[in-house]
Formats: C-alpha cells, sequence, structure tokens
C-alpha cells in the first residue's frame, strides 16, 4: 500500500469520514499510520466490588440484583440497575443509552467493565460495557488502541483502518544501521509500527514505542545539527554597538532588573556586537521578565536604525504587545514608530503595514506568524524575537536572508528544564537563564483537592468574580470522547452555568475553533466581559490577564507537572493574591505524590527536576509530563534517556561517514 494514498481509498472510510479524519490531520495513509494511539486498554482481571476505586476503569463480574429502569433526565435518558457480589452493591448508569434496558437481565451473572465514580456519598459505574465470562477471557491480555477522535468519528473506525494499512503495508527498508539498533537495543521500524498500534502484550508496546521515540529525537538533533552548521556560515551584518539608549530607558524604569536578568542583558548586548548573529535562547520561568528583555533589545536595533519584529503566538497576546510597547515608548519620549501585523487585519490594513515595513516607516514589528509572509518585505530586520512555539528552522532564516540580510534570533521559553537536556534540546542555540523572579510577585497559593470539593471551589470563584476578579477553569477535552472519561469544555461550561446562575457571565474556548473565534474569546476575557473562561490547554501560552486569580484544573492527573505549572502561570501576574486548585478523581499515591510537588512549590526549574526524577518508561494511560517541542510520542521528561541516547548516535553518525540515514524513513 502506497502511503500517499488518501483515507477515503480504505475500506470502510467513506467521504464524511473522511472529512472527519482531515479534522484531525489525518488526509493520507501515512497519516493514518503515524496517529499514534493516546492510550491503551487493559482487560484486567475482574475484582470484587468491595474492592473498587473512584476515578478508574474497572471490571466486575457479579449478577444483576436490581430492576432495570429508564427514566428521562433534564436532557438525556437514563438507564440504572444495580450489581451485587458477597463483598457488596454497585449501582450502574448509562446516558442516551435506552436500548441497555433490553441487554440486562436481573438475576443474570455478568462482567461489567466501566468508569467507577463517586456520585454524591455512593460508588457509581458509569456507561458500562457488558461481556460474557468467555467474550471478556479473550480480551484478557490484551492492549486495545485507544486514539484521539472527534464528534462523529469512532475509536474503532480509526483502529480498523490503521490495520489495514499495516496488514497491506509493504515492508519498509529500516534507515537505521542493524549495528546501531543492536548496541542499543532498538527493534526493527516494521515490528514497532505494528507493536505502537496493536501491542500483544506490554513488552512489545514499550519496544515499539522506545524505537519510534528515538527516531523523532534522532531526527530532530539532526535537524539542530543542520541549523547549526547553516548558522556558522553567516556573519553579523546588523552589529550594534550603542546601547545608550536602551540603557538609559533601563535605568528610568519604574523597577530595577534582577540580577538574573542584568545578566541574561549583558549577554544580549554581546551577541548584537558580536561577529556572528546571535542565536540565543532565553530560558526563564512564569513572571520572571522576559518580556522587558525583549523590548530593551528591539530598542537597541531602532536606535542603531535597524528593523527589529516580535512575534507572538496568538493574535490577543500580539496586541497586548502593541500597547505596551506603544504605551512604554511614547511615556519615554523615544521616537519608534510601531506597526502591528497578524492574520485578521484587513486586507487594506496589512498593505498599510506592509508599506510601512518596507519604507522603515517602522522600526519595531509586532504581529503573530504573518510576519514571515511572502508579501512581507523588510528594509533592515536586524532582530526577530520569538517564542519557543515558534522556533526559528533553516528555512524562515533563509527567507529573511533572501529578502535582505541573515537577522539576530531571541527566542523566549517559559518552559523550565534541566540544564542538561536544553543542551541537547536546544543545540543551536546559547542558553541563557532568567532564574529569579522579581521582588513584588506574590506567591500563588495552592491546593490539591478531590472533586467532592468542587462546589467550595465554586464558591469561592463566585466571591472572587464579585470582588471584581476573574478565574479560568481548565479542562483536558473539548468534548465528550469515547472511551475517555474525563472533563470536557463544552458539557462543563453548561454544567458551571447552571451552577452560578445567570449573574455570572462564563464563556468557552478550544483549540478547535477558528483563530478569529478563539480570539474574540480571549479578547473578551481580557477587557473583563467574560468572568470565567472554561477552556482546555489552548490557554497555557499567549494571554495574560492581571486580573486573573483563580485557575482551577480539572482531571489535573491527566497532564504533565510542567504543563500545570505552564497553565498555573495563568494567574498570578498582578497586584492580588492569586490561587491556584488542582482537582483529581485519582486516589492513587503516584497522583498524590506528583501534584503535590506542585502544591509545596512556585518553582518552575525545581518542578522540572523532579518531573524528571518520576518519569516513567512509558505511560500507557498516555500522560505526557510536557508538550514541549510537540513530539507526537516522545517526551522530553519521560523520555530524558532516549534523548541522551539520540544524541549519542547522532554523534556517532557524525564520526562515521560511511553510515548514511535517510530522514524521510526516520
Amino acid at each position: 500500500m502506497i502511503e500517499s494514498t488518501k483515507v477515503t481509498e480504505l475500506k470502510g472510510i467513506g467521504d464524511k469520514s473522511g472529512k472527519l479524519m482531515a479534522s484531525l490531520g489525518i488526509e493520507t495513509v501515512r497519516d493514518l499510520l503515524f496517529h499514534y494511539p493516546r492510550a491503551y486498554e487493559r482487560f484486567e482481571d475482574p475484582v470484587a466490588i468491595g474492592d473498587l476505586e473512584e476515578g478508574k476503569i474497572q471490571t466486575i463480574k457479579a449478577y444483576i440484583t436490581g430492576k432495570v429502569q429508564s427514566t428521562r433526565g433534564k436532557s438525556v435518558q437514563i438507564t440504572t440497575t444495580f450489581f451485587e457480589d458477597e463483598t457488596g452493591r454497585l449501582k450502574a448508569v448509562w446516558f442516551r443509552m435506552p436500548y441497555m434496558k433490553n441487554c440486562l437481565k436481573r438475576g443474570e451473572e455478568i462482567i461489567l467493565r466501566g468508569y467507577v465514580a463517586m456520585r454524591g456519598n455512593q460508588l457509581v459505574m458509569e456507561q458500562g460495557k457488558i461481556y460474557t465470562p468467555q467474550e471478556y477471557e479473550k480480551l484478557q491480555g490484551y492492549l486495545l488502541p485507544v486514539y484521539h477522535t472527534t464528534k462523529g468519528l469512532s475509536n474503532n473506525l480509526i483502529s480498523k483502518g490503521i490495520r489495514q494499512v499495516i496488514d497491506g503495508m509493504t515492508l519498509r527498508e529500516d534507515s537505521l544501521p542493524g549495528e546501531i539498533r543492536k548496541k542499543y537495543s532498538l527493534c526493527e521500524i516494521n515490528y514497532a509500527l505494528r507493536g505502537i498500534h496493536f501491542p500483544l502484550n506490554v513488552e512489545e508496546y514499550y519496544q515499539a514505542r522506545k524505537r519510534l521515540v528515538f527516531n523523532e529525537f534522532l531526527d530532530f538533533i539532526l535537524s539542530l545539527k543542520e541549523l547549526k552548521i547553516e548558522g556558522e556560515k553567516w556573519e553579523n551584518e546588523y552589529p550594534v554597538c550603542d546601547f545608550t539608549e536602551s540603557e538609559e530607558l533601563k535605568k528610568n524604569l519604574p523597577f530595577s532588573l534582577t540580577n538574573a536578568q542584568e545578566k541574561v542583558w549583558n549577554e544580549i548586548k554581546a551577541d548584537l556586537a558580536s561577529q556572528k548573529p546571535m542565536s540565543r535562547l532565553v530560558q526563564g520561568d512564569v513572571g520572571s521578565g522576559k518580556t522587558i528583555l525583549a523590548v530593551l533589545g528591539l530598542i537597541s536595533v531602532a536606535a542603531q536604525g535597524f528593523q527589529g519584529a516580535m512575534m507572538a503566538p496568538t493574535e490577543v497576546l500580539a496586541r497586548q504587545h502593541y500597547g505596551s510597547i506603544v504605551k512604554l515608548l511614547e511615556e519615554y519620549h523615544l521616537p519608534y514608530q510601531v506597526v502591528l501585523l497578524t492574520g485578521s487585519l484587513t486586507e487594506a490594513k496589512k498593505r498599510e503595514a506592509y508599506e510601512r515595513i518596507e519604507k522603515r516607516e517602522a522600526s519595531i514589528i509586532i504581529g503573530t506568524h504573518a510576519l514571515i509572509q511572502e508579501k512581507v518585505i523588510y528594509d533592515s530586520l536586524a532582530l526577530v524575537i520569538t517564542d519557543e512555539q515558534h522556533r526559528f528552522g533553516v528555512k524562515q532564516r533563509e527567507s529573511f536572508a533572501n529578502k535582505g540580510k541573515v537577522p539576530h534570533i531571541l527566542v523566549m521559553s517559559a518552559t523550565p528544564i534541566p540544564r542538561t537536556l536544553a543542551i541537547i534540546l536546544y543545540g543551536d542555540l546559547d542558553i541563557s537563564v532568567v532564574d529569579e523572579l522579581p521582588k513584588n510577585r506574590l506567591p500563588i497559593k495552592n491546593c490539591v483537592v478531590g472533586v467532592n470539593y468542587r462546589k467550595t471551589a465554586y464558591r469561592f470563584m463566585m466571591e472572587e468574580v464579585k470582588k471584581g476578579r476573574q478565574c479560568y477553569v481548565i479542562c483536558p477535552m473539548v468534548e465528550e470522547s469515547e472511551g475517555m472519561e474525563a472533563e470536557n469544555v463544552l458539557d462543563y461550561a453548561k454544567t458551571l452555568k447552571d451552577a452560578m446562575g445567570s449573574d455570572f457571565s462564563i464563556d468557552f474556548l478550544h483549540g478547535k475553533m477558528k483563530q478569529k473565534e478563539k480570539d474574540e474569546k480571549m479578547e473578551g476575557f481580557v477587557e473583563n466581559k467574560t468572568n470565567i473562561l472554561v477552556s482546555t490547554t489552548v490557554i497555557e501560552v499567549g494571554i495574560d490577564v492581571p486580573n486573573a486569580t483563580v485557575i482551577l484544573i480539572e482531571n489535573a492527573e491527566r497532564f504533565g507537572l510542567a504543563q500545570l505549572h505552564q497553565l498555573r502561570g495563568r494567574v498570578g501576574r498582578g497586584e492580588h493574591q492569586s490561587y491556584c486548585i488542582f482537582m483529581t478523581p485519582s486516589k492513587s499515591s503516584a497522583t498524590k505524590e506528583r501534584l503535590e510537588i506542585l502544591n509545596n512549590t512556585n518553582d518552575g526549574f525545581k518542578i522540572a527536576s523532579e518531573d524528571l526524577r518520576l518519569r516513567g518508561p512509558g505511560d500507557l494511560f498516555g500522560i505526557r509530563q510536557s508538550g514541549l517541542l510537540n513530539f507526537k510520542l516522545g517526551d522530553v521528561f519521560q523520555d530524558s534517556d532516549l534523548l541522551k541516547m539520540a544524541k549519542e548516535v547522532s554523534e556517532t553518525l557524525e564520526l562515521k561517514s560511511n553510515i548514511t540515514i535517510d530522514r524521510g524513513l526516520l
């Protein structure tokens, strides 16, 4: 089977399913093959009713002892009955599944598998699947893949499609030499692709995952090496030797830079004046004051007669940066013009911005990815400041070089990671660390609580809103999804409105929205038109609301520590005391240990080190420790050993010129 084949040519996938798959980025057979499972369903031995644990998918073997009832709730039909074994009695509930009434017979012994939740003061099994003892025995020991889906697209259809692809696929030639595979105990690539989707056991899954994560890391590191080699060819065509104006501004600011900020600023100045163009990462915890360093850099190149550009991950943040820089320049009587360039501007406004940039009427350009569109022609772009979401590759640098000369690159990162890993991950960049917070910041108050605290949390949020403050609620999912029990944005927003009433303005936000709609929702929150914003992790970067003082993170056990710390950084940005509530249904000691780290410290670098200490060999249930750099499978904390291994192999490849790797097959 050819990997460029459209998925709609597969048996059982029509135009409707093809469109739904396309919304997940799956258009070809290759896309489907690399749509890895996010988790696996394991069919373990049934447990006694008395041993069930809240917050887990579990299995019981019991008798139906209650009457099977079907009633209509507010907007949904509910089917209920009771099961018993020698250790206790359990209520089972099905929503929107009235046909279950015909599948359940009082007095029958069956196996039931479902999500165990605490409702009121009793455990309830929700949306349970029924099996005969014989059916369940056949499934025991297997790992069934659970994929990211969307409404209208079943897990089963994706699974069947991938099995078709794997069964009909011509074997790939493994581009990794056998001697390297043997030395590092890496399985063959075809075995890995089958094993990641349909592992026969846990060991096969681990072997498959290890190889595919290694591939991701090796490809990434080789790309960085190319960037580094390319960067060494360039000369600094925009030397900045006079920093009088930026130093004067620094002196007049209403606050003093911390020692860490001063150290990093001196490193930036040295780069701008050196013989090679700057390629520097400024790594600093949330709220450590990286933005003022960026502004000082922009003013330094503007004072030299050059242009500087700052690229933000969202339009809302770009507009915030634009407004604050314009205000700063006016306040300190600095003569530089600033232009805003984003995708949502009208064509007329864009043309006006292009003209001002090309004629150097604007010295400072603030925007989104629109800054690197072909239509933008810079007169003398000396400095590009971006964040880790917009890592500048060699192609972007070349596109600027083709328009003129090669600019300095400054990358900002709020993801604190141990230096040993940072050196590998940012191998093309010099690294600076802002490891000190401004003295006027109030530390965020944290708490880790169970779901029985939810009503109390709601009351607390309502009190904060009455004081004029705002709140976030974070959910792991956009909408209800087959095979995953967790809070979702769409249902949660409705529930919250019902719980709080019409006096509170509640809105929701998620990554599947169009950019314009996302920006409108974020703008509404920035302007305090929305009291409480229910969102996925889309707000992890790109929104700065000093008035927000509470963030409630539902299903906190489903996020990595680094990501939870990033989310927490959305509050505590103003003068008011801020709070973070980590809520979890899980009672496991491992979850408690992880979340207590966040409860006890706001230090991102300490959290990163603990994250590394607690890493596992690959989590079957899809909990990523971080979303750093958007690897499909790899996680820089959890898989740090594989990252180091890939680094070692990349150096071996450099030394042995007879070994070549087809990167397209990695």
